[in-house]
C-alpha cells in the first residue's frame, strides 16, 4: 500500500514538475517564471544605480556612458564605428524584448513565438511582401559602405548585450512568453524601418473608392473626396510658385472599371496616426533665433516607441529620440541644427486586378501579352503547431492576394504595388541630419528618403526654416490609384518618380513659419498628383491660424501650443447643431445640456462635459445622415472626413442624403439632430447615469497604454486626457503624440521633451512609465544636451575594447 502511495506521489510531483516548466497557451511555464534566482524576481530594479566597467569585444577604444536623472544615456565615444555599437548596446540593455518583437512582426514570425493565433497576422505580413521588402533595404544598405559600417557596428553592439546574458537577466516577457533572444542580425533593422512604412503608408481606400463610385456616381466622389473644404491650408502655402515643367504620365482615355470587391484590408490604421511639426523664424521669436517643434502622433505603448538618448564622438554630436533597432537619432538636434517629421498623404499603395492565363497562376496579361509570374516560397513556423509554407505569386506590380467580390462565391485577384518594396537606404538620411550643419546639408539628407514619405521641418542656428515634402513619390496622372487599377493596361503603371527638387518644398516663407499635421500637402498649383486622402484641415488650420498672431514667441509658447485642445470641426459645428435641434420636445437635463453646449469655448479639456457630447452627437448626426444608403450594400464603401461632411451639410441642408430611404416621410436636418441629440443624451445616461459630472471628456476619452505584447498589467490604463483626434493636441483612445520635443536654436542651442513612458523596458523599473504623468499634464524635461564629459554625473557604464 505504502509503495502505492508512493508510486502515486511520484506521479502527481513529476506532473507537477512537469506543467511548472511548460507554456500553456498565454500562461508562462510557472516553475521558471516564479524561480526565485531566475524568475521575474530577478527583474526587480531600484532607482539607485551603480557605475561599473565592461570589456566588449569589437569595440575599438574606450566608450563612456553617463546617465542622467531620467536615466537617459549620453554616449561619449572616439570613433563613430563605437559609438554605434554602444547605442546597440546601451538600447538592447534598456529595450531588447521591444526591439525583437518589433522585428518579429515585421518579418511575420509571431506565431513563431506565440502560437497559432497569430499565423493570419503573419500569414498577410509575407503576402504583403514585407519580408520581400526589407531584403531589397538590406541590399541597399549594404551598397552603401558608410551606412552598412553603421549598421553592422549597431548589431555587434546589440549582440554584445545578447551575449552576455544569463537566463535570470532576461527582460521578463522573454520569461513570460518562454522563449530567448536571438542574434540580431543587420536586416532586423531593415525590418523596423520596413515596419514603420506599414504603419504610416500601409493604407488605401482603392477598394472603398472604386465601391463608392459604383454605388453612388461621379458626382459623390467629386464632391466629398475630389473638392476640398473652404477652410483647407495647405502644408505648403498656396502663394508658393513652382519654377519648374512636370513630366505628367498621360491619363486613359476612359478609366477602367474594376469588379466590386471586399477590401484587403489586414493592418487597420486608425485615426491618430499622424504628426505635428513647425519651425517659426528667428523674426517671430523673443530670442531672435528660429523655434522648432514636434509631436509624432502613433500608437502609444510601454515601453514608449521612441528612446531618448544622446550620441557623441569626433564631429558628431546629436541629442534626441531613436526608434530601437535603428542606429541614429530620427528626430532630434544637433549643435546647429534640429529637425522634426511628420507623415505625408501620399498614394504609394496601389491594388491592381490581375487577369491569369490560368488556374496555374503561371502567366499574367499585360500590355496585350502573357507575361509570366514569379513565385516566392514563405516557411511561417508555428509554436507548438506544424510550420505553413505558404506560395506567394508575383507580378511585375507585386504579390497577389486574392478577393472575394460581391457576387458570393466569384474572386478576382489583386497584384500590390507598394513603395516598401523598393530598394531603401532610409538611414543615410537620418545620418545625414544627425550631422548636417546648415541648409545644404539638410537639402542632401532628404534626397537620400524613401519611405514612408514624411513632411520633414528644418531649422538652423543660422536663421533658416524649411519644409521639404520627401521621399519616392510616383509620377502618376490626376487621381491614378484612388480606384483599383488595370492590371493589364501599362497606362496604370507608375511612371517614374518625382524629382526630389520637384517635390513640394519651401524655405524661408514670408510668413516667417512652416508647419504640417498632415493635412493636404500643396494647393492645385502644384502640377503632380499626389493623393486625394489628407488628414482633415483642422490642425494643420489652427497651428497657423496661432501662429499667424503670435510675436516674441518662446518656448514656453511652442509647448503650449503643442498642448491646445481646441476642436475646428466642433466650432463649426455645435452653433449650427444646436440652432437646428428643436427645444420643445426637450427634458430639463437635454435643456440644460443644451445650454453648457452653447456656452462651450470648444476645447476638448478632460474636466468638462461638452466634448463628450459633441463626439457622440456628432458621430450619431453622421449616421443618420449616411447610414441608410450605405447599408444598402455588404461592399465596404469609403466615408467622406468629418470637415467636409460639416461643409457640404451647412451649404445645403437639403442634401439628399438627409432623407432616409427607409421611411415614408421626408425627414430634415432640423429633425435628425433633435433626434441624433436626444439619442445621445440617452446613450450617456445608459452608461455613465444621470449625473453629468460622470460624464467627463477625461473619462470618456478612453486613453490607455497598453504593453506592447498586450500582457496585463504592465500598461495604464484609463488615463484623465484632454485633447481629441481634431485636436492640436491630438490624444484619443491609446493614439497620440509619442514624443513632444521643442528645440531653440540659440543662442546657445536648448531642447525640451517628453514621451509617454520611460527610457527602460522593464516593468519592474522605476524608470518604466515616470514620464507617462508629465506627459499627460503637457510638462517637457530640459533636455540635457552636453558638449563635454560630464565628470559630475554619478553613474555612468565604462565599455573598453576586449583583449
Amino acid at each position: 500500500m505504502n509503495l502505492i502511495k508512493a508510486s502515486i506521489s511520484g506521479i502527481i510531483l513529476l506532473a507537477l514538475i512537469i506543467s511548472l516548466n511548460i507554456k500553456f497557451g498565454a500562461v508562462p511555464p510557472l516553475g521558471k517564471f516564479f524561480d526565485p534566482n531566475a524568475g521575474f524576481w530577478a527583474n526587480a530594479e531600484t532607482s539607485e544605480y551603480e557605475s561599473f566597467e565592461l570589456d566588449l569585444q569589437g569595440l575599438q577604444d574606450e566608450v563612456t556612458v553617463y546617465f542622467d536623472d531620467r536615466n537617459v544615456p549620453h554616449v561619449f565615444a572616439r570613433n563613430e564605428h563605437d559609438l554605434f555599437m554602444a547605442q546597440g548596446y546601451i538600447v538592447a540593455r534598456d529595450r531588447l524584448f521591444q526591439m525583437e518583437m518589433q522585428t518579429y512582426d515585421a518579418a511575420g514570425r509571431l506565431a513563431e513565438i506565440v502560437g497559432p493565433q497569430l499565423l493570419d497576422r503573419d500569414l498577410n505580413t509575407r503576402r504583403l511582401g514585407m519580408t520581400y521588402g526589407a531584403e531589397k533595404a538590406i541590399e541597399a544598405i549594404d551598397a552603401d559602405q558608410q551606412v552598412k559600417e553603421v549598421v553592422h557596428a549597431y548589431a555587434k553592439g546589440v549582440n554584445a548585450y545578447i551575449d552576455q546574458l544569463s537566463v535570470k537577466d532576461y527582460p521578463i516577457e522573454y520569461k513570460v512568453l518562454d522563449i530567448e533572444p536571438e542574434t540580431w542580425e543587420p536586416i532586423k533593422t531593415a525590418y523596423l524601418l520596413k515596419n514603420m512604412t506599414r504603419t504610416l503608408a500601409g493604407r488605401n481606400n482603392d477598394v472603398r473608392t472604386s465601391n463608392t463610385l459604383q454605388y453612388f456616381g461621379e458626382d459623390f466622389v467629386e464632391t466629398y473626396f475630389t473638392q476640398k473644404p473652404e477652410l483647407n491650408d495647405p502644408i505648403i502655402p498656396t502663394s508658393r510658385e513652382w519654377d519648374f515643367v512636370a513630366e505628367v504620365p498621360q491619363r486613359p482615355d476612359s478609366l477602367f472599371v474594376p469588379a466590386v470587391s471586399k477590401v484587403i484590408d489586414p493592418f487597420p490604421v486608425p485615426e491618430g496616426i499622424g504628426s505635428n511639426n513647425w519651425a517659426v523664424s528667428g523674426d517671430k521669436t523673443a530670442s531672435g533665433y528660429p523655434i522648432l517643434a514636434n509631436d509624432p502622433h502613433l500608437s502609444l505603448t510601454l515601453p514608449s516607441i521612441w528612446y531618448e538618448m544622446q550620441l557623441t564622438a569626433p564631429g558628431y554630436n546629436s541629442y534626441g529620440v531613436t526608434l530601437q533597432g535603428s542606429p541614429a537619432i530620427i528626430i532630434g538636434f544637433n549643435e546647429q541644427t534640429a529637425w522634426g517629421t511628420t507623415n505625408v498623404g501620399s498614394d504609394v499603395m496601389d491594388w491592381y486586378e490581375v487577369e491569369f492565363k490560368d488556374e496555374t497562376m503561371q502567366e499574367y496579361r499585360h500590355d496585350g501579352d502573357w507575361k509570366s509570374t514569379s513565385h516566392r516560397i514563405e516557411e511561417v513556423k508555428v509554436r507548438g503547431d506544424e510550420t505553413v509554407m505558404d506560395t506567394v505569386i508575383y507580378t511585375h506590380h507585386g504579390p497577389v492576394m486574392e478577393v472575394e467580390t460581391a457576387n458570393e462565391g466569384e474572386t478576382v485577384y489583386h497584384a500590390l504595388r507598394w513603395i516598401a518594396h523598393e530598394p531603401s537606404n532610409d538611414l543615410k538620411t537620418f545620418y545625414g541630419f544627425n550631422k548636417m550643419q546648415n541648409y545644404e546639408d539638410y537639402r542632401e539628407a532628404v534626397g537620400n528618403y524613401v519611405a514612408p514619405s514624411q513632411n520633414f521641418v528644418f531649422a538652423d542656428k543660422a536663421g533658416d526654416i524649411a519644409m521639404w515634402i520627401s521621399g519616392k513619390l510616383p509620377k502618376k496622372w490626376a487621381f491614378q490609384g484612388r480606384t483599383v487599377s488595370d492590371g493589364s493596361d501599362p497606362a496604370y503603371d507608375w511612371q517614374g518618380w518625382i524629382p526630389t527638387d520637384q517635390n513640394p518644398h519651401i524655405k524661408n516663407p514670408e510668413r516667417g513659419f512652416v508647419s504640417s499635421a498632415n493635412q493636404e500637402s500643396v494647393g492645385p498649383d502644384y502640377p503632380y498628383y499626389l493623393d486625394d486622402d489628407f488628414a482633415p484641415y483642422e490642425r494643420g488650420r489652427r497651428i497657423n491660424d496661432q501662429l499667424a498672431e503670435m510675436e516674441d514667441i518662446t518656448p514656453q509658447d511652442m509647448q503650449e501650443l503643442q498642448m491646445d485642445d481646441f476642436a475646428y470641426t466642433a466650432s463649426n459645428f455645435i452653433p449650427q447643431m444646436i440652432e437646428w435641434t428643436d427645444p420643445s420636445g426637450l427634458s430639463d437635463l437635454e435643456l440644460e445640456v443644451i445650454e453648457e453646449m452653447a456656452d462651450w469655448d470648444f476645447m476638448m479639456e478632460a474636466e468638462e462635459i461638452q466634448p463628450t457630447v459633441y463626439q457622440l452627437w456628432r458621430n450619431n448626426f453622421f449616421k443618420a445622415i449616411f447610414n441608410d444608403e450605405y447599408n444598402e450594400t455588404d461592399a465596404e464603401l469609403r466615408f467622406p472626413s468629418r470637415d467636409i461632411i460639416v461643409e457640404m451639410i451647412k451649404k445645403d441642408p437639403e442634401l439628399r442624403f438627409v432623407d432616409n430611404i427607409n421611411t415614408p416621410e421626408q425627414e430634415t436636418v432640423e429633425e435628425l439632430a433633435t433626434k441624433s441629440f436626444k439619442e445621445t443624451i440617452n446613450r450617456l445616461i445608459d452608461y455613465y447615469g444621470e449625473d453629468t459630472e460622470t460624464w467627463l471628456w477625461g473619462y470618456d476619452i478612453d486613453n490607455d497604454i497598453d504593453h506592447l505584447a498586450q500582457i496585463p498589467g504592465f500598461g495604464q490604463q484609463d488615463l484623465f486626457s484632454s485633447g481629441s483626434a481634431e485636436s492640436v493636441n491630438a490624444t484619443r483612445g491609446g493614439n497620440g503624440p509619442s514624443w513632444r520635443m521643442v528645440v531653440e536654436l540659440g543662442p546657445e542651442v536648448k531642447g525640451w521633451g517628453v514621451y509617454p513612458g520611460g527610457q527602460s523596458g522593464n516593468p519592474g523599473s522605476p524608470n518604466y512609465d515616470d514620464m507617462v504623468d508629465p506627459w499627460r499634464t503637457g510638462q517637457l524635461f530640459e533636455l540635457n544636451f552636453l558638449r563635454d564629459d560630464p565628470a559630475e554625473y554619478k553613474y555612468h557604464i565604462k565599455l573598453n575594447p576586449s583583449e
